[in-house]
């Protein structure tokens, strides 16, 4: 099988996506609301599988000039061990809107031998970094 990356908005598969994502440990129950507009106002790629069904996505949120914001990233279970995860923070790193960011984020429970494949790193200077965090929004919604 072979696979392709998108960032066109018409490649995405938002129940896909939907599904993934509300039922992630980083976004469990979001409001489909609140994931349109996420999507709508973020850099999107999505992993297509030949026959054109997504099988992976990934959203930054980013100003193109200075910072962004890598999140939401997953490939459904039965497509992994294929390298797609490579290939898709690959072509986000390599992506040419995205060339000369002075920083890019991300947070990760569990994917940090990915990630640093790619040049991530443990932040260098924690202490500079503060955060408004309410884990229970969704639920609370």
């Amino acid at each position: 099988m072979n696979y392709s990356i998108s960032t066109n908005p018409s490649d995405f598969d938002f129940e896909t996506i939907y599904k993934y994502l509300s039922n992630s440990y980083w976004a469990k129950d979001i409001p489909r609301t609140t994931l349109k507009k996420a999507i709508e106002h973020s850099l999107c790629f999505a992993v297509l599988a030949d026959d054109n069904k997504q099988v992976g996505f990934a959203r930054l949120i980013t100003d193109k000039a200075t910072f962004a914001y890598l999140a939401d990233v997953f490939i459904i279970e039965k497509h992994r061990g294929k390298g797609l995860s490579k290939q898709l923070i690959k072509a986000i790193i390599e992506h040419p809107e995205l060339q000369g960011l002075r920083r890019m984020v991300l947070a990760t429970k569990d994917a940090h031998g990915l990630y640093q494949q790619f040049g991530f790193k443990a932040i260098a200077q924690p202490e500079i970094f503060m955060e408004v965090w309410d884990p229970e929004v969704y639920q609370n919604s």
